[in-house]
């Protein structure tokens, strides 16, 4: 894949956050079709519950979660006690995991946005002008898929 085709991926992962999308939605929904899932609502359904650092409870970066989702496309096993393509898939996670955390810091949601770990209510914030000037997600969501995009397959 050349870098203006992961580029044009990062900026649609950036359009569907702005467009109210959450941070795994974004990521997965950029690059699902690669593994066949054409039907974009399917793709945004399947990662809806992973945004706001798994269902807004501040854990597990959205933006990465999108990552290890597509991860598991890439090179996950459907075969039980496959322990050869477990192992290929989680050291893929590992690698992509590494390589987010050494471009933000983090992988958890609640310290990405510094704020303090404490019990979330399930609503999410409005998307107004002000909560996209201070969240860093959108660049975050265009990492991710270019993160995912270099260290795959």
């Amino acid at each position: 894949m050349t870098n203006q085709e992961i580029e044009k991926r990062a900026e649609r992962a950036k359009e569907l956050f702005h467009q109210g999308f959450n941070c795994s939605q974004s990521v997965f929904a950029a690059c699902a079709d690669l593994y066949g899932i054409h039907d974009e609502a399917l793709a945004l359904r399947l990662s809806a519950s992973f945004g706001g650092g798994i269902g807004r409870m501040r854990q597990t970066c959205g933006a990465a979660c999108g990552m290890f989702m597509l991860a598991g496309l890439e090179n996950g096993s459907a075969t039980p006690h496959d322990a050869k393509g477990k192992m290929q898939n989680y050291s893929l996670v590992q690698d992509l995991a590494a390589q987010f955390k050494v471009e933000h810091g983090s992988l958890i949601c609640s310290e990405l946005l510094g704020i303090a770990p404490k019990p979330q209510n399930p609503m999410p914030e409005a998307r107004t002008d002000a909560y996209y000037q201070k969240r860093p997600c959108a660049e975050m969501v265009a990492s991710a898929v270019r993160i995912f995009l270099t260290n795959k397959s």
